[in-house]
């Protein structure tokens, strides 16, 4: 064997270990869907708690919930210096929402890395 191809295959194993060992760290920081909360007076973006995290993606599902419970938690997200100067949208505390005719839940997108909450 020539040393070239040892390099090589030394390369493609050491390429398959960095895959395994970054895979599950990509997995774990997939961010945090966000929604924004719309009523007459006021908009807050928020997200989901941890209990309630199996309706994540469904706008529809939350308001449903929200209207048979009278109330919902939800964590209040607010934009942030993160450690490395970087803007982010992170989780700033939680808050109760009451059920009302004239609250409106919408996704919410934002360009900044999202901080998923505890």
């Amino acid at each position: 064997m020539s040393p070239s191809i040892d390099r090589r295959v030394l390369t493609r194993m050491l390429a398959a270990a960095a895959a395994a060992v970054v895979s599950p760290v990509i997995a774990a920081e997939q961010p945090q869907k966000l929604f924004s909360i719309v009523t007459v007076k006021d908009q807050v973006v928020v997200g989901l708690t941890r209990a309630d995290a199996a309706m994540a993606g469904d706008v529809g599902e939350i308001g449903k919930a929200l209207r048979s419970r009278g109330s919902m938690s939800f964590w209040r997200y607010a934009v942030r210096k993160g450690k490395d100067g970087e803007l982010e949208q992170a989780p700033l505390s939680k808050i109760s929402v009451l059920a009302n005719d004239g609250l409106r839940i919408e996704p919410y997108t934002t360009p900044l890395r999202v901080i998923a909450a505890e």
